[in-house]
């Protein structure tokens, strides 16, 4: 059989030889390495035999695929070590996750808590140490359902009803058997540092109404020292935690009366907010953009002609219904089918286009309640949402602009490293897109193009396009190394197709427009929860609520202080002062633990000198200035 390697080179191997039979012919060393590999596109255990010509990668710990497999694979040994500690337990569900792996099980009447890591831990190294193989297994339904009948656990029972014969898989490891498609590691020898980290609950199938089951999570290396690592990594993560620091700076809050997964903004946070979007309207309106506001919601059939309805609908609020009859209005999930209908409205010339509308549209998803985190993850979030509707012929040019934009915001707001993720369907998995082959293609051919011209690091993902169209998305990596997706840009001719837009072209015909949506931020919640906690809640100067603390030393010198005051408002500054009655070295504290960017003490030796004593966050003393040396030393600060 002839496999095909990443680099385009090809090599013959024997029929049936498996992806590790393959790294062992190329370099004994990489085959120490190999986790899994991707084989024709889909991740598959190194020991299963590869039967015809494939595509194949070979995937080592520096791969996130391979990451996934480990972290699967010591889901399963965690399931090992458990069921071994507590006979009788019940298995949900044990997938990886972007960092680790959990595991939702059924303890019946015991409970378990962190006080009992330790004993799990130690099995689990106990259980990894034998070196048990992860043998993978084609079983019938019957048997499947035999084995878990015999076990009792009604779990893994639910998850058999849709599965058919042909389709069915089992795991095993050691004394240990589960319903898995895989793919696993070969054997549990490689899981050398393992650590639980927390535990919660989480309702089976995340249905409310079911058993609340444990979640254990954990997460394991191949060494101590990665761990150590990520310990510290996580340490350090939840120090700069957005919730802790919207919470402590006064950026935001939850109410239960209100309701979960919808965020009330503070003053503080009002401020920043309002500050990132009047920076990017200031933009916009520079590159020909045209504000445009929409309602919250929309009739039910706007969103079925969207095809939103169909691909939203189970994650939506339920509709609403009016005293008009069969009439129903759901809370929008997208702001695109508004944008559509405002494009529609007036008949367009070809030069009329690109016809770029921009919006910072609130919308609504149902998300589960047990998925709800901080900012990150809400009911109702805010997008900074722009649609331009151009020709074909404008199509690239318009979407390097677009990456251009991008670029900036992520510079203006010290994101300096970020990778462009290239989202394509799944050629195997068509019937989860709307549209026709040769408008996907296009659309594809014109993302590669555009950003390849850009000189952007790209990395193609097969399978995480939006349902109606490609993307690109800008995956921006923070000051503690975390990567985050948050800007996109994704090409669409399949709504202006679904809406039936039209322009009239310069040979006087009717044509049909591409339409680009595109969000540097995302969403405003999540892009200020990364902010928050990429710069630990020290805002670049330009966005601080607080820019400057003016501290006196005592009550007498108030006077000078509401001197300094005007003098930076005047500046277009934004200070305050602090007219407590507590201790010079309490308030100093105070204004940093607040993280005020600068502070001014004023004392004695300033009023008599008329100058500003001047300390800067994290820094200290920065020395003695008169008025107009601070204002300079200020904007130096405000422009770097």
């Amino acid at each position: 059989m002839i496999i095909t390697f990443p680099d385009g080179a090809q090599r013959t191997f024997e029929n049936g030889s498996t992806s590790l039979d393959i790294a062992k012919q190329l370099s004994n060393s990489l085959a120490k390495k190999v986790l899994s590999a991707k084989v024709n596109g889909e991740i598959w255990d190194i020991t299963r035999p590869i039967t015809a010509d494939a595509t194949l990668q070979l995937l080592t710990w520096g791969d996130t695929d391979a990451k996934r497999t480990f972290w699967h694979s010591s889901a399963h040994l965690m399931a090992e070590a458990l069921e071994s500690l507590y006979p009788g337990i019940k298995f949900g569900i044990g997938p990886p996750i972007e960092n680790g792996f959990y595991y939702d099980v059924d303890l019946g009447d015991r409970v378990l808590s962190s006080n009992d890591f330790e004993s799990i831990e130690k099995k689990m190294k106990e259980l990894a140490g034998k070196n048990n193989a992860y043998i993978r297994e084609e079983i019938s339904k019957s048997d499947a359902v035999a084995y878990f009948t015999e076990k009792g656990d009604e779990y893994k029972l639910e998850l058999l009803e849709g599965l058919q014969d042909g389709d069915i898989t089992f795991y095993k490891q050691g004394n240990f058997a589960d319903l898995c498609k895989g793919p696993h590691i070969p054997d549990t020898g490689a899981i050398k540092a393992i650590k639980l980290l927390k535990v919660a609950g989480a309702y089976w199938k995340g249905d409310e109404k079911r058993k609340q089951l444990t979640r254990i999570y954990g997460i394991t290396f191949p060494n101590q020292q990665e761990l150590d690592d990520y310990l510290k990594l996580l340490e350090e993560a939840q120090k700069r935690d957005h919730r802790k620091l919207g919470k402590e700076l006064g950026l935001f809050t939850f109410s239960d009366k209100v309701g979960a997964g919808l965020p009330l903004w503070l003053p503080n946070g009002t401020f920043i907010r309002e500050k990132l979007v009047d920076f990017l309207k200031e933009e916009q309106i520079k590159r020909g953009y045209k504000p445009v506001i929409t309602p919250h919601i929309g009739k039910k059939d706007l969103y079925i002609t969207s095809g939103h309805y169909e691909k939203y609908g189970k994650d939506s609020f339920q509709p609403i219904r009016t005293p008009e009859e069969d009439e129903e209005y759901l809370l929008k999930p997208m702001n695109c089918p508004h944008h559509c209908e405002i494009f529609k409205a007036f008949p367009k010339s070809y030069k009329e286009l690109p016809y770029r509308v921009a919006e910072f549209g609130t919308v609504y998803r149902f998300e589960q309640s047990g998925e709800l985190h901080g900012l990150t993850r809400v009911r109702g979030f805010t997008q900074d949402d722009a649609h331009l509707f151009c020709t074909a012929d404008q199509l690239k040019d318009e979407f390097k602009s677009v990456i251009e934009l991008i670029r900036y915001v992520f510079k203006r707001l010290g994101f300096s490293e970020f990778t462009a993720q290239i989202s394509l369907r799944d050629p195997e998995n068509k019937e989860k897109y709307i549209g026709s082959d040769e408008n996907w293609e296009k659309a594809e051919r014109a993302i590669v193009e555009a950003s390849e011209e850009m000189g952007l690091s790209t990395v193609t993902e097969l399978g995480e396009a939006a349902f109606y169209g490609p993307k690109l998305d800008f995956m921006v990596k923070d000051a503690i190394g975390r990567s985050w997706q948050l800007g996109t840009i994704q090409v669409d001719y399949n709504l202006p197709e679904r809406f039936q837009l039209e322009y009239i072209g310069a040979d006087n015909e009717k044509h049909r427009p591409v339409m680009i949506h595109r969000a540097p931020f995302g969403s405003l919640e999540r892009f200020i929860a990364i902010l928050i906690e990429n710069c630990a809640g020290n805002f670049p100067l330009w966005i601080a609520p607080k820019q400057v603390a003016i501290v006196p030393v005592s009550e007498k010198f108030i006077p000078y202080c509401e001197k300094v005051l005007n003098f930076l408002e005047s500046s277009d500054i934004r200070g305050f002062i602090d007219y407590r009655n507590e201790k010079i070295g309490k308030k100093i504290r105070d204004a940093e633990t607040s993280k005020i960017p600068l502070m001014l003490v004023i004392g004695e030796k300033e009023v008599d000198a008329e100058t500003l004593s001047v300390r800067k966050h994290g820094s200290g003393d920065i020395g003695s200035m008169d008025f107009e040396a601070f204002k300079t030393y200020f904007d130096n600060l405000l422009n770097n």
